[in-house]
């Protein structure tokens, strides 16, 4: 029974792939703990990714503002503005006016 109802579990999850990767349980328990693997490090990644994206954004909407992304995070610091690179982002890409002011600051606390 429980033999049964082990195996339908491992080949419930292997629905949908090719060949005798969904019929055989003993290839579909390889496949299946494969893509663990990968959703595991897909999980990973996709945070590098987006933090690379961040920054990516920061730093072109930096540039409109006349620095650079690394002045205008070690600006942030010494101005004592927390904003993380996820909101500094998302001011870059849909509140241009509200970064700039922003920007501003962080030029004048890095030309201290």
């Amino acid at each position: 029974m429980m033999t049964r109802k082990r195996r339908n579990k491992t080949l419930k999850l292997a629905k949908g792939y090719w060949g005798a990767k969904s019929k055989h349980f003993k290839m579909a328990k390889q496949a299946v703990m494969k893509s663990g693997n990968y959703a595991f490090t897909g999980r990973k990644l996709r945070k590098r990714d987006f933090r690379s994206l961040w920054i990516t954004r920061i730093s072109a909407q930096a540039k409109v503002c006349g620095m650079n992304y690394s002045t205008l995070i070690h600006g942030l610091r010494l101005a004592g503005i927390d904003l993380n690179r996820k909101m500094l982002a998302e001011l870059a890409v849909s509140d241009k006016d509200a970064f700039a002011v922003i920007a501003d600051k962080a030029k004048a606390a890095a030309a201290r």
